[in-house]
């Protein structure tokens, strides 16, 4: 019996040795799980109460965003179309039908991921969080509409400092550069082998917000119901059957809430960006799931908060300042846009570090490369586009362009792009003129302009069964 509880208690000291080994060289086999309650307030439920449709149309995307990485680190990367039409179609399931009636958290359809990479989740919830916070206070008639802004401050503060795992409230043109994920080998992989499943997200990231846009026009009056009512209908009749090619960002489509509150604009880009980085991630084939979750931290690292983030939070242009988020205009359905303009910039920024001797990028060259860059960024596979990622199509036209192996290894930092990069957008950029701040002493009504045409052939139809609305706040 001595022998017997001496060898079990040396078994026990063995294993135990064994995995303080394995933590000295891989990840932890188990994360601390500490989780922060969401910040108390008058405005809390809101926008549940008020606009639970709207809210059931959120939950349901966010359904699809959990459900999503389990799919693609679970389902074989050959299987690639058949899983996009399959996940393409159950998401629309969710949101046609309004499936979700409560904000999920990641983890409730993504076990695996949660614990293969639960800080990646950890983020996503924490900004999911900002997101209701944010539609509460624009939807709750206990706050004044000129006490909107200070109250999102509030809330934007809490999300910056209470966690260590906020998004930055720096622009998306800054947190892209330290993230330095372009000429990674997974960069592209869900856009362009997963279409059908990376537009919807795209629509959604529409809807997010073009929400914020609606209430920002109505008011805190019944016409903010009216907009935000106008602008589900515009996402099921159009938006879901003609999705935009690119992520639409809310400086485009929400540019008088960005206005009111440009940190918690940057920080949603930022998520949604995030978002994207992740599912390329997952669905690059040659990474085993360690190296995944090494360069998941390493990007999460580089796009969170960092003090004076504050001080660029403004750092933005505003192309459409008059949008009117009831209509989905011409300029939202295609490729080009704000997205695809940072893009550029940062290729053209990286690219001297990479050529061959020293040399100089002929125009024909850079011409061929920013043609092929294109064809990447678009969703799909077109023809005479590479295979593969971005990266790939960059080696194929130029085999001895010069790359840093180490730096484009999992959880490598691209450290010489990331330095060019920022120093690119500090001469094109740095010294360009605040966002001006939107005035919030008058409060609006509903804005009476043109609204979309009758429903088109192939629309999708909205709910058929009216949810359930509360009383409002």
């Amino acid at each position: 019996m001595v022998l017997s509880r001496r060898l079990n208690l040396c078994a026990l000291l063995m294993t135990l040795v064994a995995r303080a080994a394995m933590a000295q060289t891989h990840a932890p086999l188990a994360e601390q799980r500490d989780e922060v309650s969401y910040l108390r307030g008058p405005y809390n439920t809101a926008f549940y109460d008020r606009e639970n449709e709207a809210f059931r149309i959120g939950a349901a995307i966010h359904f699809s965003h959990g459900k999503q990485h389990d799919v693609l680190l679970r389902r074989p990367f050959s299987e690639h179309e058949r899983t996009d039409a399959e996940f393409d179609a159950e998401s629309m399931d969710f949101v046609r039908n309004l499936r979700a009636r409560t904000e999920p958290s990641m983890e409730l359809y993504a076990p695996y991921t949660a614990r293969a990479a639960w800080r990646v989740f950890r983020a996503i919830d924490w900004t999911h969080q900002l997101h209701e916070q944010t539609y509460d206070i624009m939807a709750s008639r206990r706050i004044a509409w000129a006490d909107k802004a200070s109250w999102t401050e509030r809330s934007l503060d809490y999300y910056l400092h209470k966690n260590d795992v906020g998004f930055s409230c720096a622009p998306l043109d800054v947190t892209m550069r330290r993230a330095a994920v372009m000429m990674k080998p997974y960069f592209t992989y869900f856009r362009n082998y997963y279409p059908k499943s990376n537009n919807f997200f795209y629509a959604a990231h529409w809807w997010h917000p073009v929400i914020y846009e609606a209430q920002m026009i109505g008011g805190n009056g019944p016409g903010q119901d009216e907009a935000v009512r106008q602008t589900d209908e515009t996402f099921y009749r159009e938006v879901l059957s003609q999705r935009p090619q690119r992520m639409i960002l809310l400086r485009e489509a929400a540019p008088r809430y960005s206005r009111m509150a440009p940190g918690v604009s940057n920080a949603f880009d930022n998520l949604h960006m995030f978002h994207g980085i992740v599912y390329d991630i997952c669905a690059y084939p040659e990474w085993t799931i360690e190296q995944k979750r090494d360069e998941l931290y390493r990007v999460i690292k580089a796009m969170s908060y960092q003090p004076g983030d504050e001080a660029l939070a403004r750092k933005f242009p505003l192309p459409h300042p008059d949008v009117d988020p009831r209509v989905f205009a011409d300029w939202m359905k295609g490729a080009e846009g704000e997205m695809s303009r940072i893009m550029m910039e940062m290729h053209d920024e990286m690219m001297p570090l990479m050529m061959p001797g020293g040399t100089s990028m002929t125009p024909e060259m850079h011409e061929r490369m920013m043609a092929a860059m294109k064809m990447k960024l678009a969703p799909g596979m077109q023809e005479g586009e590479t295979p593969g990622s971005l990266h790939d199509a960059m080696m194929a036209l130029m085999p001895d362009m010069r790359m840093d192996p180490a730096s484009m290894a999992p959880g490598g930092t691209p450290q010489k792009m990331i330095d060019a990069m920022l120093k690119g957008w500090q001469a094109k950029h740095g010294d360009m003129p605040d966002a001006p701040p939107m005035p919030m002493d008058t409060e609006p009504s509903l804005v009476d302009v043109a609204l979309p045409a009758p429903a088109a052939p192939g629309a999708v139809s909205p709910p058929a069964v009216p949810p359930v609305h509360g009383k409002g706040h």
